[in-house]
């Protein structure tokens, strides 16, 4: 049962986890990959589009509601001005690799739609960014499953808790930034 749901809906989970933030999702994408479950290049493909079309919606939101969202997201400002520094800093190299900026992933396209760079360069420099972090991310939970294969042995018997293992991981690492989101936010008001 979990095999067919994994077959059947692996893409698209690891699509809507990585449109909303998710790199242990794609760790876990690239985990059932090398178990045989999914096609490392379709979990890099699903990666891929799903967070580009996650950071492109924070640029646009950031270009055409950053005043509206702003006054909800008090907690953002710190980071907000983090961010200012880089990108007039490291321009490109910040438009390229906010993804492995942890804590600055969901507001740094925010902040890029706020500025004055071009749409079509954001795009361009997004997509990049998205498919090095794609490839990056889900071929170490695919050499992450080689990995635990030569140390287990034989890992089908442990399968179900590796990936209840590696999901609840994700959930608490989520859990841990969203009530610290929740708490700075609470500070603030």
């Amino acid at each position: 049962m979990l095999e067919s749901l994994i077959t059947t809906y692996g893409y698209i989970a690891i699509f809507l986890g990585t449109f909303l933030e998710g790199e242990t999702i794609l760790v876990l994408g690239g985990f059932l990959a090398h178990r045989g479950y999914l096609a490392l290049s379709g979990v890099m493909a699903a990666a891929f589009l799903g967070s580009l079309a996650g950071d492109q919606l924070f640029f646009y939101l950031g270009r055409r509601h950053s005043a509206w969202i702003l006054s909800r997201r008090r907690s953002w400002r710190a980071k907000i001005e983090r961010v200012h520094r880089l990108l007039h800093r490291y321009h490109t190299p910040v438009i390229v690799g906010f993804r492995f900026f942890y804590g600055l992933r969901t507001v740094t396209p925010f902040v890029i739609g706020m500025s004055p760079v071009p749409a079509g360069k954001f795009l361009a420099l997004n997509a990049l960014g998205a498919a090095v972090w794609a490839v990056l991310i889900g071929s170490g939970g695919f050499l992450f499953g080689h990995a635990l294969q030569l140390i287990l042995g034989n890992i089908k018997r442990y399968e179900l808790a590796i990936l209840s293992a590696m999901a609840a991981a994700g959930l608490l690492i989520w859990a841990g930034h969203f009530l610290r989101a929740r708490a700075q936010r609470r500070s603030q008001a």
